[in-house]
This record gives C-alpha cells, structure tokens and sequence, in this order.
C-alpha cells in the first residue's frame, strides 16, 4: 500500500481508501486515476491539510488492488475497514461497484461506529444513483444516460450517418450504454438504422478483427460504444487494421492509448464525451493542464480528470462544514457541496447525490489545429471542443427512493 505525501501535522490523517484495478487488463486505467487522485491530495496537504474542529489534518491516500474483480473488491474492502478507512473511492467498473455498494450498506447498518462513504469518480451504471442509490454513495461522475444524451446532441447533426453499430462491455455498465443508445436514437435519429448491436467479454477479448470485420461488413457509418480501457484500445486499432473509415460516438476515446492507435485515420472520426477536456478554452482550464504536466511531466502519464479532482475538493469542503470526518455528518454536507475549478463549476444533487456538471464533446484532430493546443499522451493527437453543455442540459431526473438514516 502506498501513501500519498503529506503535511506534517499532529493531528491523526483521513484515511481515503483507493479500491481499484491496478494490476490485470486494466490496470493503466487503475494507475491513471491513482496519479489523478495523489495529485489532489498533494494539493491539499501542500495548503495545510483539512481544516477541522481538532486542528488541521493531513489526507492520505491507500491503495488497494481489486484486480478489477467483484470478490477482490470486497476482499480489500474489508481490508480497507481493518487501517481505519472512513472514506472508498472506486469507479473503473460499475460491476465492482454495485457489489461495494451493497457491502458499505450492510457494514454501516452492521457497524454505525465505524460507517464509510462511497466517493464514485467513474462507474457510470445510472442504476447506482436511480433504483440503487444510497445514502451512503455519491458520483462525481455523469452517469452512462447523461453521456449518451450530450453524445446524440452531436450525432443527431451528422447527416451522414444512416446506420450505427453498438458494441460494448457485456456488463451492467455496457448493457445499460447500448440500451440508451437504442432509446435515444428512436427519439433523435428515428431515421437511423441500428446495423449492430453487439456486447463482449469484459477485458478477455485479445483480437477484435472479428468484430471490426462485422463491423465494416455492415455498412455503420458510425459505432456507438462504451467500452473503456483496452477494450477501447484494442476495438479501434482492429478497426483501423480492417481499414473500417466510419466515425466512433465514444464515452472514453481520448485516453489510454486510443488516439495513438488509430492516427490520422482518427483526425475528425472519433468523439468523446467527458466533464472537460484539456482543450477546452479559457485560462483557468489552461493553468490546470499546465500544473498538472508540471507534476507528470511524461507524456505517458497524461491523464487528467477534472472530476476527479473536483471529487476531493468537494470532501475536503464537507469535511471542513461537518468540523470532523465523521461519515454521516460529511455526507449531510457533501450532498450540498459545490466546486468550481479549472473555469467550471458543479454542484451535488441531494435528492440522488449525482454530481450536475457540464458536459463537453470532443472530435479527434492533430495537435496544432485550431483549438488544439493539448495532445493526448505524447501522441500528436488531441481533442478539440466542438460541443460544450451546461449542467442543466446535461441534468436527468432521477428515480431513487433514498433511505435516509435515523
């Protein structure tokens, strides 16, 4: 387990536990969210730690490996329990998740001394703040429905799409991105025609020409997908491996290797949604990439998420209103906190506790075209703004029936 650097401070740390997947097939996409998340705690010990009625307290941050599996998630989670964690973040499967989510439930019924919180920065299954919601989880992140409507903002425009491939991860998260991708197309594009609609293993497919192969074959001017990781990095190579010129609606093509493996065959083709991209404009979100680089300055290392770091800002803000860590009364703050950073702002909503914020899409083009400053990973590659979307536009009603606790 690894901590993250603090300030120096009599008082005891706040423990935030890091449940992921850092070793498997995913384990880039686990080590990308633990350099995002030790950047912001550094920052917030580099100003003194957290401010509380006990004097001022340091954050360290944990690690603890899932290996992306349900039964290891839980495995580390009583792990987490057994050093004193109060707070879990964990977001690279909604799969791993749901199962943390039923298990802090039982545990802080179980055990009201000794409660945590659940902090979500990336499992988008909307279920998790809809019929599964819980007072005890919060997500900083816009849910796959949320996504799915700023990416047919834009695909609703693209006359030249007359038939869509969907392909994702065949899990919750995966099913749920297909099933709104289908929902969504009746009601903005009635005029498309789905082609495809295709779900596959989670991190076990090692060659996806098969796919790609089907998927040139029928015709999709574009492929709507969830997939994440290198199930995202490996569908879009075997792609432009199969020579197939259509376009990619994507949650996640402008990280982890994506743009390097497709290159020019990218430029214009391939979109992603996101809470912000590195090329969005103003200086404030300019002055945020630049700090971060300064910190991880190798190119491989380029993988900034302002949601992430809003995440911890907004629990240090709770934190500091509640005068102490303890869980309950930071979360009777936290489902109010409001953050604003890099030229942004969100704002947790108390009835689901889903983060609103804006949304942005992007389309792929090389570094050095207009409003692209920013590459991606080292690659020439950046993404360039081409639709932003206030938090109201971006807003979904929810449907969670939350148990407060007594």
């Amino acid at each position: 387990m690894v901590n993250a650097a603090h300030a120096q401070s009599t008082q005891p740390p706040i423990q935030l536990a890091l449940i992921e997947g850092l070793s498997g097939p995913f384990a880039n996409t686990g080590e990308a969210v633990y350099r995002n998340l030790v950047w912001a705690v550094e920052r917030v010990n580099a100003r003194g730690g957290v401010k509380t009625a006990s004097g001022a307290r340091p954050l360290t941050l944990q690690r603890y490996d899932s290996k992306g599996q349900n039964e290891e998630a839980l495995s580390v989670f009583r792990a987490a329990l057994d050093d004193g964690a109060q707070f879990v973040l964990q977001g690279n499967s909604s799969a791993n998740a749901a199962a943390l989510l039923d298990a802090i439930n039982k545990h802080n019924e179980r055990e009201p001394g000794k409660r945590v919180l659940f902090l979500n920065y990336s499992a988008v299954d909307p279920a998790l703040t809809n019929e599964k919601c819980s007072f005890w989880h919060f997500r900083f992140d816009a849910h796959a429905d949320m996504r799915m409507g700023a990416l047919m903002q834009v695909l609703k425009q693209d006359k030249a799409v007359h038939a869509v491939y969907l392909i994702g991860q065949d899990y919750s998260f995966g099913q749920a991105v297909l099933r709104e991708a289908r929902a969504q197309l009746g009601l903005q594009r009635p005029d498309v025609k789905v082609v495809g609609d295709e779900l596959h293993p989670v991190g076990r497919v090692k060659d996806f020409l098969p796919y790609a192969a089907k998927i040139k074959a029928s015709g999709a001017q574009a492929v709507i997908t969830g997939n994440w990781g290198n199930d995202l990095t490996l569908l879009v190579k075997a792609a432009r491996e199969a020579g197939y010129a259509g376009k990619f609606y994507t949650f996640y093509g402008n990280a982890l290797g994506a743009p390097a493996a497709l290159g020019d065959a990218g430029v214009g083709n391939v979109l992603a949604v996101a809470e912000w991209l590195p090329n969005v404009p103003g200086a404030a979100s300019d002055a945020f990439v630049q700090a971060f680089h300064q910190r991880f300055p190798k190119p491989a290392d380029d993988y900034l998420h302002l949601r992430m770091q809003m995440m911890i800002e907004a629990l240090v803000q709770s934190i500091e209103k509640a005068g102490n860590s303890e869980p309950q009364a930071v979360a009777l703050q936290l489902e109010k906190a409001q953050v604003s950073m890099a030229g942004q702002t969100g704002r947790m909503r108390a009835s689901d506790h889903q983060f609103q914020q804006p949304l942005v899409v992007g389309v792929m083009a090389q570094q050095g075209d207009k409003g692209v400053k920013y590459d991606v990973e080292g690659s020439g590659y950046g993404f360039k703004v081409i639709r932003q979307i206030n938090a109201e536009q971006a807003s979904r009603p929810t449907t969670c029936s939350m148990v407060r606790p007594g």
